[in-house]
């Protein structure tokens, strides 16, 4: 039923229950599982910082693609641990939800899991703006977890 399954990970607690979940579901589907880290790349701030100090948006952008490719393999050994052998990880930058749609078009997953809310504070209050996102711009199954 599905057999490429992606689970979006951004090193929260939703994103962690929504990997598990993913891992249930693979186990069950025997699927292959892909693991995304997306992490946003900051453009408006980072042109102004850049006015100021050029070293400054370079290592912004560094430690942020760090922390998504740490949380990618972070999530990918977790799920080898739990038994999957099937499993790719990769990390992005963009805007979130767009960069998940793209990407589960460009691998044609059966399904995407999420967590409900992520990381973001101001976006914590309605059903997390990136998964209310992804299941109103995508054709693919969604499980919002």
């Amino acid at each position: 039923m599905f057999a490429r399954i992606l689970a979006a990970v951004d090193g929260s607690d939703g994103g962690f229950e929504a990997l598990k979940m993913a891992i249930e579901l693979q186990k069950t589907y025997h699927s292959e599982l892909l693991i995304l880290s997306v992490y946003r790349e900051h453009n408006m701030w980072k042109a102004s910082v850049s006015m100021v100090n050029q070293e400054l948006t370079g290592s912004t952008d560094t430690a942020l693609q760090y922390y998504a490719k740490e949380v990618a393999e972070k999530s990918k050994k977790y799920a080898q641990e739990q038994g999957v052998e099937n499993v790719r990880c990769f990390y992005m930058g963009g805007g979130p939800a767009r960069t998940i749609v793209k990407f589960g078009e460009k691998y044609d997953v059966s399904l995407i899991v999420l967590g409900s809310r992520g990381l973001s504070d101001s976006e914590r209050y309605l059903l997390g703006s990136v998964s209310h996102k992804v299941t109103s711009t995508t054709s693919r199954p969604v499980l919002v977890v």
